[in-house]
């Protein structure tokens, strides 16, 4: 996904929609100094220990544009938003305890965005009318990078983009296995676990996370040696938004050539693609860990895009040898450094490095996302269906498969949050998107939920799985029981084990003992199994 950057229209239309579900706040508190209300008022409380520069309440000026700066997904500017009543946006850890002690104290929940990618928008809105809150980290996104000890400090404001030249610029060499899209918000990124082209070499950006630092639902701030093991376990991949606020992540960084060789090799269903793709389950994960190659299957065509650690003399005799059907030669392949890969495989041979370092673009899209993992391969004769009844339905998306195996696979499922390990295949993204304001949505979205349901058989069971990044509220929502105020465990599990399988017991009683009153929640959030 691509980050949306408003026109003067689109903010004028958002700054109309804004005035619906919520309360209204009048009181512009980018510009006031004093706001004139009570004192155990939320904003006042905020005000007395934020500057009112950093504070924009709903109805001010710059609320609208503050808000919308990082929506990606435009099905969420709409009238039927729940949109914050305030926002925060913080330069200092204090500000942030501040944002939850104020929260805790005039029952106002607080959502945290670090501006990334939300598929489902629950880091700015809420599907339920109450007041909250948002913390949006725009203005923290320092990255302080150790070449010598390969190691890095970033906060959860960052881009990878941003992430990836700093270490860039660091060393050549070194490297950090997170996503693909350098509009990836840092903070969600990292806390459902994150991958990109290095995991088969690397494995998760989680797997890599050595210490944190976190604003926990009393407003303290834990690290690895104060917050315990079940707390580190759970942010490194359990969900964002459900312990705590993650301010900045230290990473271990990674070891790579001076040269890696990316191809990208579309393939048309008339020169084989269904062959190709057939065989590519069952092989793509069987590959040295160097080698990475995922497809994208769209219409009538699939593209396999691969990047491997090294120059493409030695890339030549190994994919020749195993993939001698894909048909790869030296004109396909593309030397470079790590780095410029990134530019590449997102932005298109012409693009630079400076390029990762754009937060915004001109794409604008509606859009609706889901995923599944796969066991076993399916048969040519289904790629056949998909491709020929499927993929020509109207409003038919695509599908971005990544290919586990090697060092992703590796731990055990209870090892971290993020469960899909030995034994996947591949991932799958399913992917639909609509343009232009106010266009019909009903074939696209009938189209991924159908799409979904016919996948059914060919994908694991007993749960069907998920990738909490590619958030799918499909798959169901908290509840809070009458006369509780916490989340439902028995509601949470019917979404919850989708993601996590059996890691979600052990989330869901770390979220009680770290957040018992379940004041960090959304509609995605881990809910406390209390005993």
């Amino acid at each position: 996904m691509a980050t949306t950057s408003m026109t003067t229209t689109s903010r004028a239309l958002a700054l109309v929609l804004l005035s619906s579900c919520c309360l209204l706040v009048a009181v512009d508190a980018a510009y006031a100094k004093k706001p004139n209300l009570s004192k155990n008022d939320f904003l006042s409380c905020l005000a007395a220990g934020i500057p009112a520069r950093q504070l924009y309440a709903k109805g001010s000026p710059s609320y609208g544009s503050v808000l919308t700066s990082t929506i990606r997904n435009l099905r969420y500017l709409s009238s039927k938003t729940c949109n914050p009543l305030y926002i925060v946006t913080p330069t200092d850890v204090k500000h942030i305890q501040v944002a939850v002690s104020c929260g805790r104290r005039h029952n106002v929940r607080i959502r945290v965005r670090s501006g990334g990618h939300d598929y489902e928008g629950l880091s700015y809105r809420s599907e339920i009318p109450e007041p909250f809150a948002i913390v949006d980290l725009v203005n923290m996104r320092n990255v302080t990078v150790d070449g010598k000890a390969r190691t890095a400090w970033v906060e959860s404001g960052a881009q990878i983009g941003e992430l990836y030249y700093g270490i860039s610029k660091a060393s050549p060499t070194l490297a950090f296995p997170a996503g693909v899209c350098p509009t990836i918000g840092v903070g969600g990124h990292f806390s459902g676990g994150g991958f990109g082209m290095l995991l088969r070499k690397f494995g998760l950006a989680s797997d890599n996370v050595l210490d944190v630092k976190v604003v926990d639902a009393n407003g303290k701030v834990q690290d690895r040696k104060s917050m315990g093991e079940d707390y580190l376990w759970a942010v490194r991949g359990g969900g964002g938004e459900s312990f705590g606020i993650v301010v900045s992540w230290k990473l271990r960084l990674l070891p790579v050539p001076a040269t890696v060789t990316v191809i990208q090799m579309p393939k048309m269903v008339n020169e084989g693609a269904v062959d190709l793709l057939t065989k590519w389950q069952s092989l793509a994960p069987t590959f040295p860990e160097d080698l990475m190659i995922r497809v994208m299957a769209q219409a009538q065509k699939a593209v396999f895009e691969g990047l491997y650690l090294g120059t493409c003399d030695a890339l030549l005799p190994l994919v020749t040898s195993r993939f001698p059907e894909l048909g790869v030669n030296r004109s396909h392949c593309n030397e470079m450094s790590w780095v410029q890969s990134i530019a590449f495989i997102h932005l298109g041979k012409n693009a630079t490095v400076k390029d990762i370092l754009n937060r915004t673009s001109s794409i604008r899209a509606f859009g609706k996302y889901k995923s599944d993992y796969v066991t076993q391969p399916l048969s040519k004769a289904t790629w056949d269906t998909i491709y020929k009844d499927w993929f020509s339905k109207p409003g038919s998306g695509i599908m971005i498969m990544d290919p586990y195996g090697a060092t992703i696979s590796k731990p055990g499922e209870a090892d971290t949050p993020f469960p899909h390990r030995k034994g996947m295949l591949y991932n799958i993204q399913y992917i639909t998107f609509w343009f232009g304001e106010g266009a019909p949505a009903e074939a696209p979205i009938k189209w991924i939920r159908d799409f979904y349901a016919f996948m059914e058989p060919y994908v694991t069971k007993n749960p069907r799985q998920a990738y909490v990044n590619y958030r799918d509220l499909d798959l169901g929502v908290n509840a809070v029981e009458a006369g509780a105020n916490v989340s439902s465990y028995k509601a949470g599990k019917v979404w919850g084990e989708k993601y996590f399988k059996g890691n979600f017991e052990r989330l869901a009683r770390t979220k009680a003992k770290v957040d018992p009153t379940d004041f960090f929640r959304n509609e995605q959030s881990i809910p406390p199994l209390l005993a």
